[in-house]
């Protein structure tokens, strides 16, 4: 039987901007070879597969190159799926199960989705030297790390809006991405890029889970628990964010751009790529 695959764009309320992610429901967990193979396929920054289990729904995201831990935009794919889609009433909390434990989604009164994320606190490091010269940086504020990613601040946002990094010395830094950030403008706290060479990803359009990294960053530093911000991508979006103890509430819109079937079934074979990306 084929099995349906939807393309949205998240964290926009219009189509065609915000962060496009491919969402596919299974009946029960496929082989990670074929869900890697279907990202592959769908060239998206991310890929999420969402299994029915008891409580809830087991959740796994893959970018083209490799299955990640933690991905914002496409858990807001996959609720906005959930209830846009599979009859998910706004009344209900949505439980995912994941790589980084039990995330939830919710429908907030003016029909914005709310995700529930852990936080992560950055700590100030003495950068290495490839990783401003790829960015062509010579002028920050300070350079911290995450679990997961490497947390810059510039002094001005025309100075975010103007990197244009080398890829190819980004790609060996050593950690999943690079969140470079300002403060904000107009209506924004904070505004942010996001750069994930070494996962397939040279620039993210939106990046829910960076945010988690930059919550408790603008938090400290604006005084404030609750901020909007602003990713500065091409394709750019709009993200909410609520600093809450040692959890992160990330809101954002989206919209459906895309509904087909797979029908290459989970379980048949998957060709090999001709060579391995490095």
């Amino acid at each position: 039987m084929p099995v349906e695959i939807v393309q949205i764009d998240a964290f926009t309320d219009r189509a065609f901007a915000g962060n496009p992610a491919a969402v596919c429901l299974l009946d029960e967990p496929a082989d990670a070879e074929w869900m890697q193979a279907v990202a592959r396929e769908m060239n998206q920054s991310e890929t999420a597969f969402l299994v029915p289990v008891h409580g809830g729904w087991d959740l796994r995201w893959f970018t083209p190159t490799v299955e990640v831990d933690l991905c914002g935009h496409a858990t807001l794919a996959a609720a906005h799926y959930l209830f846009e889609h599979r009859g998910a009433s706004w009344d209900d909390q949505l439980s995912f199960f994941t790589a980084s434990g039990e995330l939830t989604a919710r429908m907030a009164n003016d029909g914005w989705i709310e995700l529930d994320f852990p936080v992560g606190a950055p700590e100030p490091v003495t950068p290495p030297g490839a990783l401003l010269d790829s960015l062509g940086l010579t002028d920050v504020v300070g350079v911290f790390r995450s679990r997961l990613d490497y947390l810059i601040e510039v002094p001005s946002v025309e100075q975010l809006r103007d990197l244009d990094p080398d890829y190819t010395r980004l790609r060996h830094i050593g950690t999943r991405g690079v969140i470079v950030t300002s403060v904000g403008e107009g209506l924004y706290d904070f505004i942010s890029r996001f750069f994930a060479p070494s996962v397939g990803v040279d620039e993210d359009p939106v990046t829910g889970s960076a945010h988690c990294v930059l919550a408790p960053y603008w938090s400290e530093r604006l005084g404030k628990t609750d901020m909007l911000a602003y990713q500065a991508s091409p394709r750019g979006g709009v993200i909410r964010v609520g600093l809450r103890d040692d959890r992160v509430l990330l809101g954002g819109q989206a919209v459906t751009v895309l509904t087909s079937v797979l029908n290459a079934q989970p379980g048949e074979p998957v060709a090999q790529p001709a060579f391995s990306p490095s």
